[in-house]
Order: C-alpha cells, then structure tokens, then sequence
C-alpha cells in the first residue's frame, strides 16, 4: 500500500537529507490581466520573460545578494528585501525549511509598473525556486494548487499569478477563502500587440479610483462579457471586440492615464480588440492580423507583437 506524503513532509525529508540542487534557474512569463471584461478574473501569459538564476552561498542564513539587468535595475533592493527573495524565504517557512542564503541574479525583459505582470513573475519565481528547492515541481497535481494559493497570497489576486504559473489563459476566482484557477487553452489565431507607455502606473493607486458600487446594469453588462470572452479567446476570436468591452473598471481609471484610454478607443474604432492590460498604462490589442492598424501612430508608446505564453513559468536546476 502507498500514501501520497504531504508537501511539507516531502520537504522536511529532503532538509533533513541535505539533498536538494544547489542552484534554480526560473524563467517566468508576464502576464496581460482582465482583457476589458474579465476584471480580476481573466489573465493570459505572454511571451515576454524575467529569468531568476537562484544559488546557495554561505553566508549568514537568510541574507541574499542580488543582481539586476533590464527592467528595475538600480530601482529595486539588492538584498533579502528584494521580491523574489522575501517570497522564496516566505515559500521555504510554509514548507517549514529554514530560508536560504543566496545569491540572486536577475535578467529581466518585463516592463515594471506597466501592467504587463512584472510583480507577479517575480513572486512565481520566487515560490517555483522554493519548491523546487525542496524537491517540489509546482506542476505538479496538488503541489500547483498550493503554489497558486501562496504566489495570489501574496499579490493579493489571482489572474497574474496564474496565467505566469500554468501559461496560457487563466479564469481566476475565489472559492471557501481559497484562491483557485482553472487553465485553457487560448485559440491557436491569437496575436497580442503591446502597446507600452514610458509612464508607470501603481496598481493600489489605480484600484483607488474605482467606485465601491456599480450600476446593476453595468454589472450584467460585465457578466456577459466576461462569459463571452472566455469564448471568444478560446473558440471565437472573431467575436473578441464585443467580447473585450468593459464598463465597470477601465474609464474609471481615466484620469490617472488619458493617452492610454484614448488609445484603446482609437484602436476600436478601427475594429481591433483593444483593453487596458492589467492596471495599465498598458493598452493590450488582439488584432485577427497579428498586426496594429497602420492608421493609428500613438506617440509615446513602444509597439511590441507578441505571442501567448502556453507553456508558464519553467525551471531548472544544478547541482
């Protein structure tokens, strides 16, 4: 007869063996969340990457030395405070191992404060390094619910954290006080376009123009929408630019990024599927073509083609 051992079992084993690799690397996927519709429910990986290289060193017990090129270099700590480290150390405590020293290197392409994920790759590279370096694969059945349940934990939601986990499109929810998502797979035609403004954005700062109240008819608006584009970013692309339309969250946001909603609605108007990703400034199109209308010439904004990340967040590890 065999048992399935518990996660923190399984870990405490490996500690107590002294096994376990003696460097990760992660690679993980941003993320376009909301789609228009599906506000803090739909989330969709992009293949647009920060990779972490996480290795022991034997320095003092929960101290990390940290590297940074791309985005957030010269921005971010360089210590145990930076993200993926307090999310490794927070992981490897669940799991009730002592947290590491490391050293960290990070490469990232991500785009910070742009509402493209960013914050979310770093806390599912720092959980998947975690578990990985408790001999965990968090994609595994079991182990990948209690990674999901630690990485929106700590973001505070879950469609990022999900799409940048599993890849592909993620239907976020909550259910009993637990974060929970279910994975599909995107239509084959799917072509994203970015649009990325050189300003920032702070999603607390964008939630706070949000009304606590919305209209009942605005709500069932948002319901059928959202239905509609799980269908339609699955099924029925053709149907994305009705499917992408939103009432309760993105002209609320208005003021603090005009340009950016200027732009989704000129991007409509010329028929393509246009939404604010995420919390913005960020304006995610999903033109049938793959390529923006040449009519529009946004100033201000890096165009970027982009694919769907089907694949989530990847790891590897040395010895």
């Amino acid at each position: 007869m065999t048992r399935d051992v518990p996660v923190e079992e399984r870990s405490a084993e490996l500690a107590g063996s002294g096994q376990g690799p003696n460097r990760v690397e992660v690679t993980a996927p941003a993320s376009t969340a909301n789609l228009g519709s599906g506000f803090d429910t739909l989330g969709m990986a992009l293949a647009l990457h920060d990779t972490v290289e996480i290795t022991r060193s034997g320095r003092e017990t929960g101290s990390a030395r940290v590297s940074v090129s791309g985005p957030g270099a010269g921005e971010v700590p360089t210590d145990e405070r930076h993200l993926v480290v307090r999310v490794l150390h927070r992981t490897l405590e669940g799991l009730g191992l002592a947290p590491l020293a490391v050293d960290v290197r990070c490469t990232n392409a991500i785009p910070h404060a742009r509402g493209l994920g960013s914050s979310a790759a770093a806390i599912v590279a720092g959980v998947t390094a975690a578990y990985r370096f408790a001999g965990l694969d968090v994609h595994v059945e079991g182990t990948a619910e209690r990674a999901l349940q630690e990485a929106a934990s700590v973001e505070g939601h879950a469609d990022n954290v999900a799409a940048s986990l599993f890849g592909g499109l993620a239907v976020a929810f909550s259910a009993e006080n637990r974060y929970e998502a279910v994975r599909l797979e995107p239509h084959e035609e799917l072509a994203p376009v970015v649009f990325v403004p050189r300003s920032e954005s702070e999603t607390h700062a964008m939630r706070g123009l949000l009304p606590a109240n919305v209209a009942h008819a605005d709500a069932a608006f948002a319901a059928s929408r959202s239905a509609l584009a799980v269908h339609a970013l699955t099924a029925r692309p053709d149907l994305l630019h009705v499917a992408t339309e939103d009432r309760i969250h993105q002209d609320y946001r208005e003021p603090a990024m005009p340009a950016t909603l200027e732009l989704v609605r000129r991007l409509r108007n010329t028929g393509v599927p246009a939404a604010v990703s995420g919390a913005g400034p960020t304006v995610l199109a999903l033109p049938p073509s793959g390529e923006p209308p040449r009519e529009v010439h946004p100033e201000g904004f890096e165009v970027t083609r982009l694919s769907v990340d089907r694949s989530g967040v990847r790891v590897r590890e040395f010895t």
